[in-house]
């Protein structure tokens, strides 16, 4: 799931991905249209358990992104080898685990939420830096 956001409007335009072995889009794909679109001034990344497309965005923001990116992990209580859901929400290995992934978003310059609730504070946080 992602969130355009803006300032004064707020959150204009949402994708949701899923975690679905064939998908429309992939994580990477939607933070490069939302980087490259010039009335998106942040985005939120709401990603999951399992698979690589939070990380693979993730080292992309970092190398190439111009906008804050404020990111939340859901599954951060999900036990090792557990489906939670469906295929893609399953924990594979190390770097699959809620908190790899949000250490890996911490480390490329993503402003990671420990909850949803914080995911407006954070972003109006960072779009006043």
């Amino acid at each position: 799931m992602f969130s355009r956001c803006t300032a004064k409007s707020g959150q204009s335009t949402a994708i949701g991905i899923g975690g679905d072995p064939i998908i429309g889009t992939t994580t990477l794909d939607a933070v490069k249209l939302f980087m490259a679109d010039p009335e998106t001034e942040g985005i939120i990344m709401i990603g999951e358990i399992g698979g690589s497309m939070e990380t693979d965005a993730a080292y992309w923001i970092k190398e190439h992104g111009t906008k804050p990116v404020v990111g939340f992990i859901a599954g951060q209580t999900a036990p090792k080898g557990r489906r939670m859901g469906h295929a893609g929400a399953i924990i594979g290995g190390k770097a699959d685990t809620a908190a790899a992934k949000m250490q890996i978003m911490r480390e490329c310059g993503i402003h990671v939420a420990e909850s949803p609730a914080d995911l407006g504070r954070l972003m109006a946080e960072a779009l006043k830096k």
